[in-house]
């Protein structure tokens, strides 16, 4: 019997998408640039709608139906996002504003607690800035090192590194689990077993893999998991933090105010218990909603059936772009998702994107907020084109064609 995926119905799937029917400059919108921010399709941006329109009031806080409505749908979507990445329970899950924001709070508390002078944190050489400022200014302020776990040209990890480079000193590793620029899936589950046997947790920022990978926390055994909503066909200004409940308990709040308390007197507050005591204030009680509706957009499709029309679309973009002459990609692993960042001799990366705008294809251009790994592969920026399920081998033709002439035109 074969098991195959199903393919997907991408011309039905499309006409969720208000974006991709645009015309914009006289040219049809042909948008690769999920990577930065996925496009939210109809059923989210109605459902986020109606809460607007129709049930806005605060949660957690009222006795009236409608705030109990509210704090009914704000917290579905948060057990949503507990079966999505296989978290044993809502109390793992922490809203936050986005990957960023997430990352910070481990930083400012679990990070404060376990890092002191003279102590390690260990990266990979492929991360987003946003998992390594905070633990640069965690080590300023401790007196402590950054180390890097070093990559090959085709952009993986160079594994037997971590031997070497994890030591008694070692408080805490991070890694991505896709890179944004590279698109390698990092073999995580490896990564974590590896720290765990020398007794470092792990935090992995999950911004680009969950989009396209079923992910499930407790089987990777990760400390953290980190992730933002509009990666996920979802809004922008929500995020995920999932943290081992034995972790989140120790960790004191790093912000205060309204909703983290149980009691305050002029002398002393005591706070509720995880996740509420790190989510001080209003919560983005809309995009919660609205994430929860993207989960079960996606869920709905089948994410495995997502994976194989993006993989379909990152072979195919790689070996039409690999024989345009002088064009380089950068990240060729042998796992990778479908993001693809290039490199053109003789055109400046800016000049390939703006150039790649005039003919409708909406790309990223620049260091996407990855210099040391451009200081890795020698480049100021790349151009780079990252694919969704709503992309087809058409609009892949339309890329090619579309820098084939912006050769052209500097020749």
């Amino acid at each position: 019997m074969s098991t195959a995926v199903q393919p997907l119905d991408v011309t039905a799937i499309r006409k969720d998408f208000p974006l991709v029917s645009r015309v914009l400059n006289g040219k049809p919108v042909i948008y690769l640039d999920s990577a930065v921010s996925g496009q939210m399709p109809l059923p989210v941006i109605e459902r986020m709608s109606k809460y607007e329109r129709d049930e806005h009031t605060n949660v957690h806080r009222g006795v009236s139906t409608l705030s109990q409505q509210a704090t009914d749908y704000f917290e579905a979507a948060r057990e949503k996002v507990r079966r999505f990445i296989g978290a044993a329970s809502i109390r793992e899950i922490v809203w936050t504003r986005g990957t960023t924001e997430a990352i910070n709070l481990v930083a400012q508390t679990f990070g404060r607690m376990m890092v002191k002078e003279g102590d390690e944190i260990l990266l990979s050489g492929m991360e987003h800035h946003a998992n390594i400022v905070p633990w640069q200014m965690l080590a300023e302020e401790k007196g402590a090192t950054i180390k890097v776990i070093p990559m090959t040209d085709d952009g993986e990890l160079i594994l037997e590194s971590l031997d070497e480079l994890i030591t008694d000193r070692t408080k805490l590793l991070g890694v991505v689990h896709v890179s944004n620029v590279l698109g390698t899936v990092n073999p995580v589950k490896e990564i974590i077993a590896r720290a765990h046997a020398r007794g470092v947790p792990v935090l992995v920022d999950g911004a680009q893999a969950v989009p396209h990978l079923q992910v499930d926390v407790k089987d990777l055994d990760a400390d953290f998991y980190v992730f933002s909503g509009h990666k996920l066909s979802g809004p922008t200004g929500i995020g995920v933090l999932y943290g081992k409940l034995a972790h989140l308990e120790a960790m004191p709040p790093w912000q205060g105010g309204g909703s983290m308390i149980r009691s305050v007197t002029w002398e002393k507050t005591t706070y509720v218990a995880a996740p509420g005591k790190f989510e001080a204030g209003t919560p983005p009680i809309a995009a919660a909603i609205g994430l929860g509706k993207a989960i079960d957009y996606l869920t709905a499709l089948g994410l495995d059936r997502i994976a194989a029309h993006e993989h379909d679309l990152l072979v195919y973009a790689t070996e039409r772009l690999t024989r345009i002459p002088g064009l380089r990609i950068l990240g060729t692993a042998k796992q990778k998702a479908s993001v693809i960042s290039f490199v053109v001799e003789g055109i400046h990366p800016h000049d390939m994107g703006s150039l790649l705008d005039g003919e409708g294809v909406v790309v990223r251009a620049g260091h996407h907020c990855a210099q040391p790994v451009m200081a890795r592969f020698n480049v100021p920026a790349t151009t780079r084109a990252s694919f969704a399920y709503f992309n087809t081998r058409e609009e892949v033709d339309v890329l090619v064609s579309a820098v084939e002439k912006a050769i052209e035109l500097f020749k």
